[in-house]
């Protein structure tokens, strides 16, 4: 089954057929094979689930060994916005290639990323035409809070985690980003995690998976 973009799969443990899938997306100059690694405790709590954690469809321009979803070595916002732009339709064609090609829907899909990739999960997530399951966001942060207003689609629940210590993504993004969607009235769920830099600690990947789970499995 051909996917647009080159990914690290990982099947469900159960051997069963995928009754849903967790997308993930990498940060900035990372790759899918990565990220993966995350999910290696996940499957064991999700047996049916399938995951897919793509490389950036380009490679990074800071960090040729790695990939990006949208190029930063432009500080412009408005370069940055638009690039973020074009990331974004590749990724919801990816996410119609996975529904096609392993029977799923857009309820049965959590999307999830860390950095850069939890910017691109939150401006996807929203704006596409049909409601994910959920999303998760690690240490990233909403790009244009002032264009996504206007391009809300859906209102999935979401989950967004970041280290008190971020020196790369500063944690007041994420206060940011809960004051935004406390003005529009969503309701979303966030943890401030202590001690915590720019990684996906033990406890944000436990958070995460409970939150996941009560979902995905409800």
């Amino acid at each position: 089954m051909k996917l647009s973009l080159d990914t690290t799969i990982i099947n469900p443990i159960s051997g069963n057929k995928p009754k849903n899938a967790i997308i993930f997306l990498h940060g900035y100059g990372a790759d899918g094979k990565s990220i993966s690694l995350l999910t290696l405790n996940w499957a064991r709590f999700l047996p049916d689930t399938i995951f897919f954690c793509p490389n950036g469809p380009e490679k990074c321009s800071v960090n040729s060994s790695g990939y990006q979803w949208f190029d930063l070595s432009n500080e412009n916002e408005k370069f940055i916005f638009e690039k973020s732009l074009i990331a974004e339709d590749k990724i919801k064609q990816y996410i119609d290639e996975i529904k096609k090609n392993y029977e799923l829907e857009n309820s049965n899909i959590c999307l999830s990323g860390f950095s850069q990739g939890c910017m691109i999960s939150i401006s996807v997530g929203l704006t596409l035409k049909e409601e994910l399951n959920c999303i998760v966001g690690f240490s990233g942060k909403i790009i244009n809070k002032e264009n996504l207003l206007h391009r809300i689609n859906t209102k999935p629940k979401i989950f967004l985690l970041h280290g008190d210590m971020d020196p790369v993504v500063l944690p007041t993004y994420l206060l940011e980003s809960k004051e935004f969607f406390f003005k529009i009235d969503y309701k979303i769920k966030t943890k401030l995690l202590r001690n915590c830099e720019h990684d996906i600690s033990i406890e944000a990947s436990s958070l995460a998976l409970e939150f996941i789970k009560k979902n995905l499995y409800k």
